[in-house]
């Protein structure tokens, strides 16, 4: 003769305690491929590289860079901003910055 098995019961609250680890899983793989998500999409647009070295016209020394889509800006120690085309290395536009008074 086998003896019947006893039935299982869960204790009170584990029902919702496994609910609530099942919902933070799904709300953690949803967060790890959302953040997958955003550096793909940053690092997916492609920009023109820029140069290893950047030659200044005239001896200037550079002080401040900065950059954009298409171009790059170089602030030199004789208050002028210089900017370079990023696909050529041109210089594009050269602005005076006037001194405080």
């Amino acid at each position: 003769m086998e003896t019947p098995e006893p039935e299982y019961r869960h204790p009170p609250g584990l029902r919702f305690l496994q609910a609530m680890v099942t919902v933070l899983m799904v709300v953690m793989m949803v967060g790890i491929v959302g953040i997958l998500g955003l550096i793909w999409h940053r690092y997916s647009k492609a920009q023109a590289p820029l140069p290893e070295v950047i030659t200044l016209p005239g001896g200037a020394t550079a002080t401040a860079y900065t950059q954009g889509v298409d171009w790059y800006a170089v602030v030199t120690g004789d208050n002028r901003i210089l900017i370079f085309d990023r696909g050529t290395g041109k210089l594009r536009q050269e602005i005076a910055v006037e001194p405080a008074e």
